[in-house]
């Protein structure tokens, strides 16, 4: 009967499958298949009913035009891992690309040419890589692009979406197969792919019979079927596009180099009108220029015009929460305070990302330093010429007269043991940078071995303690408005000052991961023990003449300098800003620091 059953059901659907055996089986009295059912507790009704919706969707799907309710159409793959930035920019949803007109016009004559017309943007992160991508869309929509691509569609590739729910293997393989038969249909796809080296290792098992997604598209770029925007840094560009040549054949480079200060003005310019309607403020013209000049002067890990317009949005951000908390302050009431982001907000962005304060962002610096004598002097007793010296070169650094590359000053300081000379550059780290903390302290007898001279930098690929970073550029990177202090110089290896010549004269070094870190906000303070005997001589001899204390600090300052110049060599003490000399303190001075 159960065969007679089901052939009846398979001249119906046209082919007997799991449903037809199930239903065949519930539509008698309880017999051997339905008491097995029973026995391994299957809810029968519940069955039935599953089967009846079963039905009831197939009919709903094929009702077509007739009426009947049809169910949601499935999004292809190119709608899934895909965003449309054509139809981004009819919206309005793209900012402006400003001051990227050779680039877009570059990647355009690369897109229009017969064959390998794939275009990749290769630049360090945040010069504007994905923007000139969307302001290709934006041309492209607006008209204003050569003929052979105003049909085409700019689709930005999510690599994350696609890769997502496949977990065994073949499903990415047949997402993606999916995806570049969807490509190839549609005709007028300029496939965009951010962070391009993704592509290599992405969707691969791991074992030698797999294949990763850059190998999968190969094929269709070498056929020209795909045509694939790329976008990534140079350092990935390098590591993984660059050891595929087949991969790296198949895409045309194009460089995007950071844009200039004055460019990054213009472009700050373009968006800001965005930025003043999220925040509801308004821009001054001096919050544009500051936003270029902090960034670029104080934070030196990022690029323009990324880190600008971080600077920038930030600060309306910070306008937006002050004027919430004054109207909360007046119990809901309008605050009277101005709405316009002005320099001094951006100042407190930077202090704030820093540590740098603010006040030596602005133009009240100047005027401080001009009372940097008295403070310091209020720390260290008996080193008055120490501290005039000190406050002359620094003063001289502010003013612009010094390189900007350069350090801000560049100081040796020579005497005795605990006369003051670590004291004055904790003083100088507490007036001029803030606080005591502010300071990289580096004990240089730790550096007396040749091999410990990495430690600096960081050591070379495959040591140990390459991922650690170097003691000095480490530090640095994370505050790079600081004083270093290299104490007792005299003891270090030769090779210490061989690295130092490039701090002392370009004011940047680069670790031992090829990142460069920047010295033209750091005091470097280097002590050293050298001609201490000299200077006790020098001064002994002078003690009960009649000689002037200015005299005296010049004798004994003439033979330090030739103690020194038989120590260190000529192009190392040229480079410093100041010798600076200590004198052994005299019993007033004892007195006077004994009553502190």
């Amino acid at each position: 009967e159960t065969l007679e059953v089901l052939a009846d059901a398979g001249d119906l659907a046209g082919v007997v499958t799991t449903k037809e055996i199930v239903r065949a089986l519930l539509g008698f009295a309880p017999g051997g298949g339905v008491k097995t059912l029973q026995a391994l507790q299957v809810d029968l009704q519940y069955v039935d009913v599953l089967l009846d919706k079963e039905e009831e969707d197939k009919q709903l799907v094929g009702a077509g035009k007739g009426g009947g309710r049809k169910r949601p159409r499935v999004k292809s793959v190119l709608e899934e891992c895909g965003v449309d930035l054509c139809k981004e920019a009819k919206e309005g949803r793209l900012d402006p690309c400003i001051g990227r007109d050779d680039e877009v016009e570059r990647m355009m004559r690369v897109l229009v040419r017969r064959r390998k017309s794939n275009p990749c943007l290769v630049g360090d992160p945040g010069v504007g890589k994905t923007a000139i991508a969307e302001g290709l869309a934006l041309r492209i929509v607006d008209g204003d692009a050569p003929p052979r691509l105003l049909n085409k569609r700019v689709i930005s590739l999510q690599l994350g979406v696609l890769l997502a729910d496949t977990k065994y293997r073949g499903e990415f393989e047949a997402r993606l197969k999916n995806l570049l038969e969807e490509v190839q249909e549609a005709g007028d796809v300029l496939l965009f792919i951010d962070e391009m080296h993704q592509l290599v290792g992405a969707g691969a098992a791991g074992d030698e019979g797999s294949m990763d997604a850059a190998n999968l598209l190969k094929p269709a770029l070498a056929r020209g079927d795909l045509q694939v925007i790329g976008a990534t840094t140079m350092d990935e560009y390098r590591k993984h596009v660059e050891k595929d040549p087949a991969l790296e054949r198949r895409f045309q480079p194009l460089t995007v180099w950071e844009p200039t200060q004055d460019d990054t003005e213009d472009i700050l310019r373009g968006l800001v009108a965005k930025y003043a309607a999220h925040h509801e403020v308004s821009y001054g013209d001096d919050a544009i220029r500051a936003a270029v000049t902090y960034s670029v002067r104080y934070i030196n890990d990022r690029f323009l015009p990324d880190k600008a317009i971080d600077l920038v949005d930030e600060a309306g951000a910070m306008l937006q929460m002050e004027q919430y908390q004054a109207a909360r302050a007046k119990s809901g009431k309008e605050s009277g305070a101005s709405r316009r982001v002005e320099e001094r907000h951006v100042a407190a962005v930077v202090s704030q990302w820093t540590g740098v304060p603010v006040s030596k962002l602005s133009a009240d610096d100047a005027s401080a330093l001009l009372g940097l004598e008295g403070q310091l002097a209020e720390r260290v007793v008996g080193q008055a010429q120490a501290v005039r010296a000190l406050a002359r070169a620094v003063r001289r650094a502010r003013s612009g007269l010094s390189s900007p590359q350069r350090p801000l000053a560049s100081l040796l300081f020579a005497g005795p043991t605990g006369v003051g000379k670590t004291e004055l550059v904790k003083a100088i780290a507490e007036c001029y940078y803030g606080a005591e903390e502010n300071m990289v302290r580096l004990d240089m007898s730790e550096f007396m071995e040749a091999q410990s001279v990495s430690r600096l930098v960081g050591p070379p690929p495959g040591y140990v303690g390459y991922d650690d970073g170097g003691q000095l550029t480490d530090a640095v990177r994370r505050t790079p408005y600081t004083v270093v202090l290299m104490d007792e110089m005299e003891k270090a290896h030769a090779d210490v000052f061989n690295i130092l010549l490039q701090v002392l004269e370009d004011g940047r070094l680069t670790d031992s991961k090829g990142r460069t870190v920047d010295f033209s906000n750091t005091i470097i303070v280097m002590t050293s023990n050298v001609g201490s005997g000299a200077i006790l001589e020098t001064f002994q001899a002078a003690e009960g003449g009649q000689a002037t204390e200015e005299e005296v600090y010049e004798q004994t300052n003439a033979a330090v300098r030739q103690q020194l110049l038989s120590r260190y060599r000529p192009e190392f003490l040229n480079r410093l800003d100041e010798i600076i000399t200590f004198q052994p303190l005299a019993g007033k001075e004892l007195e006077h620091i004994m009553g502190l």
